[in-house]
């Protein structure tokens, strides 16, 4: 159990930003403070508590825990010789996580009541402390930055999953499909051979083995399937045993009886039913590897938009930047959860947008955080997104607008104040939009959103580069 040890002003020797400090000062600081020492797995302060104390490690380890309903998540730790807990000048109202020694631990605690007594007692210690503080929200605001995006990512990643594996599973099916159509070719070409088919026969039936390079007119059900059946019986009457199966990869290829019968009448009886069936198969291999190739396109554009997105292929520095592209990325990305929620997505980019200077990976955090928002905020049916990109004046504005319910102008006064959530526990951490303003303020423009009933807006301005 904890206990209040004696004043001794050798236990704050370890306390590096006490270093070279008056004895005077570290006298001062035993009496306006109480050194403590706790047993390994006590809490020294709970979550939600109020931030009214600066705690120092002289020995031992202090870990302080996120917590959730369902447990406690490691966040950082504090080892001996640093300073946590509030520090003078702090905002910091009360303690965000849940802080619990690690084996046998002493703290030098000095209540926030005395900071403005500190501050006549020694200047230099609370410069030193107030440097440590600056210190402190850089790095937070960096893990936070990087926690947010490791966030949104696994977020994405299922969705992502589901992009990546359909075409791969595409191209799996499409080969093994062709390799059973590569199968019987030889036996077939033997076939025709075997029949002795004149020279300009063949030429007219590989003339027809193409696919068509525009799309063909569409058909109603009926129309398919009276020029499905008449075809097929009569690939049955030229001898044909499948002529359903022949008729459908035949007709795919636009290629009916107007088309079929003048070449099968020129072939020798023997050769027309391995001609029909080779031509069939022909153009079944033919779809099966465009099939093969968009699938892979598809893949191969999954992979640049995640490149994109997280900018793994340059330099973490500012550049020239056209904005479409990163937007575009993101919401490639996002492609599964839009049409989970039958999403309609509207991009209106105004054309010859100007380059903007900017950090892509940033910038593509923005996008993914405004989009998150705005799918939660959106409809299980009747959904509407819409992207609006302009230039206004010297700058490029982005506009990310949804049809939602509505955001309540209680609830809008705070949305960029941080840890601000109105999402069940768990669900949200209140940090996204606030990261996603400092980003737009870093690269010298504003975030700013604008609610109604059935129409919320999130603006950017990025300067132009």
């Amino acid at each position: 159990m904890s206990q209040l040890l004696p004043p001794d002003p050798a236990l704050l020797g370890v306390i590096t930003a006490f270093d070279n400090l008056p004895p005077e000062v570290l006298a001062w600081l035993l009496e306006a403070g109480e050194v403590w020492q706790y047993a390994p797995g006590e809490i020294v302060v709970e979550a939600g508590a109020p931030a009214d104390r600066m705690l120092a490690v002289v020995k031992g380890t202090l870990q302080y825990y996120a917590t959730t309903p369902t447990g406690r998540t490691p966040v950082f730790s504090v080892e001996a010789s640093r300073v946590t807990g509030v520090l003078p000048y702090s905002r910091l109202q009360v303690f965000r996580g849940q802080g619990v020694t690690i084996g046998e631990t002493i703290l030098y605690q000095l209540p926030r009541s005395q900071f403005a007594a500190l501050e006549h007692v020694s200047p230099e210690l609370v410069q030193r402390l107030v440097g440590i503080m600056s210190d402190r929200a850089r790095e937070e605001a960096r893990a936070q930055e990087r926690d947010d995006k490791l966030r949104a990512l696994g977020k994405l990643s299922a969705g992502l999953s589901h992009e990546l594996n359909n075409p791969a599973a595409a191209i799996s099916r499409a080969a093994a499909a062709l390799a059973d159509s590569l199968l019987v070719k030889p036996q077939l070409l033997q076939d025709m051979l075997a029949a002795c088919p004149p020279a300009d026969a063949m030429a007219a039936l590989i003339a027809l083995a193409v696919l068509p390079t525009e799309a063909l007119p569409a058909l109603s059900a009926l129309q398919a399937s009276d020029r499905e059946e008449e075809l097929a019986e009569w690939l049955e009457e030229q001898g044909c045993p499948d002529g359903y199966t022949l008729a459908a990869s035949l007709l795919d290829a636009g290629l009916g009886l107007d088309a079929l019968a003048p070449v099968s009448a020129q072939l020798p009886t023997d050769a027309r039913i391995p001609a029909l069936t080779w031509l069939a198969g022909h153009l079944a291999t033919l779809r099966l590897a465009r099939d093969i190739r968009e699938a892979s396109q598809r893949i191969s554009t999954l992979v640049n938009d995640v490149k994109t997105y997280s900018h793994m292929d340059r330099a973490g520095g500012r550049e020239k930047l056209a904005i479409t592209t990163g937007l575009d990325s993101t919401l490639n990305i996002f492609a599964h959860a839009l049409r989970q929620k039958n999403v309609r997505l509207t991009r209106d980019y105004a054309p010859d947008l100007p380059l903007i200077m900017g950090q892509a990976g940033s910038l593509n955090q923005v996008w993914t955080n405004l989009i998150d928002n705005a799918l939660d905020a959106l409809p299980d049916k009747g959904g509407e997104l819409t992207v609006h990109v302009t230039k206004q004046s010297d700058f490029v504005c982005v506009s990310i607008q949804d049809n939602g319910a509505g955001i309540t102008p209680e609830v809008l006064a705070h949305m960029f104040e941080p840890f601000y959530t109105t999402k069940p526990a768990g669900e949200g951490s209140g940090q996204g939009l606030d990261i996603a303003r400092r980003i737009v303020q870093e690269h010298g423009g504003r975030l700013e959103a604008t609610s109604q009933s059935g129409r919320t807006e999130f603006t950017a301005w990025l300067p132009i580069g």
